[in-house]
């Protein structure tokens, strides 16, 4: 094989390892800067719980999760007028969107 052919080849996989290493590189930064953008989400879902619990402080068993400005209310209410409250109370929390209830009365 001559040099010139040799030094060719060379040249052609040292292209190709520069651009795997590049590629492999690539997907973490990537995921990295997509990582912030789901803490500020859960930040902002936290606080909003947060604020929800703390409107719904005389309801006592009611549990709160909030993804994107929707919440919901799970666990046991004595009856359907303290689950219709409950779920007024969510609703007037500012930055609530949407409530849905998995709420269930409890039996006597």
């Amino acid at each position: 094989m001559t040099n010139t052919k040799m030094i060719t080849r060379l040249l052609a996989a040292a292209t190709l390892t520069a651009a795997s290493i590049t590629a492999a590189y690539a997907v973490p930064q990537q995921e990295g800067a997509m990582a912030g953008v789901g803490t500020a989400a859960t930040a902002t879902d936290s606080a909003l719980s947060k604020k929800v619990q703390a409107a719904l402080g005389d309801y006592k068993g009611v549990g709160v999760t909030a993804a994107q400005g929707v919440v919901t209310l799970t666990g046991q209410v004595a009856n359907t007028d303290i689950g219709t409250k409950a779920i007024q109370a969510a609703s007037a929390v500012e930055g609530v969107k949407e409530v849905k209830s998995e709420l269930t009365v409890a039996s006597k």
